[in-house]
């Protein structure tokens, strides 16, 4: 059996190892978790409530070991992961909640009967989650899927084997019977063994366009299994009418770079006025970026900005930002002497009046582009095949009704970052962003399936048409 290791990104100390699932230990999983699914759909949903809140509990009473394990495992700054260890375990009454008001069971009588309808778990889902979010984004999919009576099988990123342990050990603990949530380690290969297996009722993905158009690929002709995929952006912010400039760079900055900029809401385009004002953001961000912190994510006090996932991708990034610096780009800010390894400092380049492909670049890299006029601005927030994320900062409230109106996204804030969103909110996007299945509160929706009923205590006395 292939065997496989996790590193940390920015030490190189041994984080985990274990064993790739095959083609024969994903189909066992997929089987264990079949052989589950009838008891786990009929216990009551008081009792798997109990559960999902016996493992919030144990994540909250983890805390600090969880979020270390995040950091070590990813690179991803202590506060950072902190604060993911919190919405993993806050994500449960956001789940219990979201299942009361969207899901659940309705009655209601007419001078026929009863009209009413329940929801019906759909069987065993995938649940296929990203490194950079290890725990919280899996965890979005995992906990209403549970809820609704659903069992799961887990893959996480390769790049995140450790967490996802941690995960389904709590979830053992907290009395999840045996079978409900099985996990399965391994790359891609898994993964295609996991959405290629006939006994799938559900894929949940959230990671990169690439993956996630493989899948819908390989789905196609099963319309039978429920798809939802969040597939990242190349999001816009438009800073504009903007007259305290050291408040709207620290915005920007949160931004772009914030988690190294590996969230899938991190601004990548950075668009604003041509003249003075566009100038002056320009100078105000600079300075705001030179002020971040950048190293171990473990390092006391805690780094704005820890690592990149692995000292591979690092590099992989480093060649798609010279890319586009070789098709023109003119350097705003860099720190490029200093990086090594996994490590990537932030960068802000010049993009105005050049033509580069429209692509997600997961780092640290805010591209700069000036326009002459708002509408100029909405329609280049608009030229992209993504539409996950989008913002505006500005002093003018008006301009906001504009842009939340004309922009093409999932996700539009006004004066608040494009990365980080509200968990009682769906999260998701249109285009190649996602296939219209929000996630964060409206996970529920694609969770269960509605039936709908009519029932009457007495049996028609005559039907149109119908002789009797």
């Amino acid at each position: 059996m292939n065997t496989f290791t996790s590193t940390n990104p920015v030490t190189g100390e041994l984080v985990w190892q274990g064993t790739v699932s095959d083609s024969v230990a994903v189909n066992a999983a997929v089987t264990k978790a079949s052989a589950a699914l009838n008891a786990w759909r009929e216990t009551s949903f008081e009792a798997r409530q109990t559960i999902t809140e016996r493992y919030a509990a144990l994540v909250v009473a983890r805390k600090q070991d969880f979020a270390e394990l995040i950091a070590r495992e990813t690179g991803k700054s202590l506060w950072d992961a902190l604060t993911e260890a919190g919405a993993t375990a806050g994500k449960v009454a956001l789940c219990l909640q979201a299942y009361a008001e969207r899901t659940g069971e309705r009655r209601q009588e007419t001078a026929t009967g009863e009209v009413s309808y329940r929801h019906q778990a759909h069987g065993v889902m995938a649940v296929i989650g990203p490194f950079n979010f290890p725990a919280h984004l899996p965890n979005g999919h995992i906990v209403p899927a549970l809820l609704a009576g659903n069992t799961v099988v887990f893959k996480p990123s390769e790049q995140s084997p450790a967490v996802a342990a941690l995960m389904a050990e709590l979830w053992n603990e907290a009395g999840l019977p045996e079978g409900v949530l099985t996990l399965v380690q391994g790359d891609g290969n898994t993964g295609r063994f996991l959405v290629e297996n006939p006994m799938i009722a559900g894929v949940l993905f959230t990671g990169g366009e690439k993956a996630g158009l493989a899948i819908h690929r390989s789905l196609a002709g099963r319309p039978e299994v429920m798809l939802a995929l969040e597939l990242g952006g190349n999001n816009p912010l438009v800073a504009w009418d903007v007259t305290d400039f050291a408040s709207a760079a620290s915005l920007i900055a949160f931004s772009g770079f914030v988690s190294a900029g590996q969230r899938c809401t991190c601004a990548r385009r950075l668009i604003i006025p041509t003249g003075t004002e566009g100038d002056q953001l320009v100078e105000a961000l600079v300075a705001q970026t030179a002020q971040l912190t950048v190293g171990n994510p473990l390092d006391e006090p805690a780094p704005f900005m820890g690592s990149l996932v692995s000292a591979s991708v690092a590099e992989q990034f480093r060649q798609q930002r010279s890319a586009l610096i070789s098709l023109g780009a003119k350097t705003l800010y860099e720190a490029f002497d200093q990086e090594s390894g996994a490590i990537v400092h932030p960068a802000i380049i010049e993009m105005t009046g050049l033509e580069v492909p429209d692509e997600e670049l997961f780092g640290p890299l805010l591209q700069v582009y000036r326009v002459d006029s708002f509408d100029a601005a909405i329609a280049l927030s608009n030229n992209t095949r993504f539409g996950l994320a989008a913002a505006l900062v500005s002093n003018q409230s008006e301009h906001f009704e504009q842009f939340k109106h004309q922009v093409r996204a999932g996700i539009i804030n006004f004066n608040k970052p494009t990365a980080g969103a509200s968990g009682s909110a769906p999260f998701g996007g249109v285009g190649v962003s996602g296939n219209h299945r929000p996630s964060g509160y409206y996970a529920a929706d694609y969770c269960a399936y509605p039936i709908a009923t009519m029932s009457s205590e007495l049996l028609p006395t005559a039907l149109p048409g119908v002789p009797k």
